[in-house]
């Protein structure tokens, strides 16, 4: 057997530790779900769990988009106060403030993308599972909660995905407001984004609210389904 002086062995155990959880991630990114799904499983840590925990992320993206459209929305309403000679700075300001908005949004999407991915493995062995009972009435309770989970997940995936659908018109008229404003950095297009905007906070207060309620049906998920529900 090969011996290792202290010092490899550490450096082994180290890249060990590090090539674990890049290995796994590594499996699930490149598409391999089943595969990744398999290995989580052998480490402890079951589809329910995985579904859990991409709600959490799903929220917390939701959490910081809405954040970030409220700082948007904020932030081009005060082009109309700026002096003419700052309106390029400003520009800079509502193309970053555009940028990280859809980066936000970006990131909303992955997350529900990855919530319907693992469910949709879930749900499909659990019915698969339902086949190996022999006592019917413990099949029938399992079933019954299988139910009402998807119940409660449909109506958690139906929130998160129209409170998405409600990014899309707010971040086409911050696209627009912006590359306006970088073609005519003068006081008639102040003015004109100034009307845009205005005209826009009854859909950004849409969006605000669809988020906020999306966050607290991801919120009565999480706490149904992490207290055995």
């Amino acid at each position: 057997m090969e011996m290792r002086s202290p010092a490899a062995a550490a450096h082994f155990n180290f890249i060990r530790a590090i090539a674990v959880p890049l290995a796994v991630g590594a499996l699930a990114f490149s598409g391999c779900q089943s595969v990744y799904y398999e290995a989580m499983e052998k480490m402890g840590t079951h589809k329910r769990d995985i579904l859990v925990d991409r709600v959490e992320e799903g929220k917390e993206a939701q959490e910081e988009a809405r954040a970030q459209f409220s700082s948007a929305f904020d932030e081009f309403l005060a082009v109309s106060e700026v002096d003419l000679g700052d309106l390029k700075s400003a520009y800079e300001r509502i193309q970053d403030s555009f940028d990280r908005s859809e980066k936000r949004a970006k990131a909303v999407r992955d997350r529900i993308d990855s919530i319907k991915s693992v469910s949709k493995a879930l749900f499909k062995e659990w019915e698969a599972e339902l086949g190996q009972y022999t006592n019917q009435e413990l099949r029938q309770a399992s079933e019954d909660q299988m139910n009402q989970t998807r119940i409660l997940y449909l109506k958690l995936i139906g929130a998160m995905e129209e409170a998405a659908e409600s990014m899309d018109p707010v971040l086409n008229a911050f696209r627009d407001q912006t590359l306006f404003l970088k073609h005519n950095l003068n006081a008639q297009a102040v003015a004109a984004l100034n009307k845009m905007s205005l005209g826009l906070r009854d859909e950004v207060d849409l969006l605000i609210q669809q988020m906020s309620e999306s966050i607290e049906e991801a919120n009565a998920f999480i706490v149904k389904m992490r207290s055995g529900g």
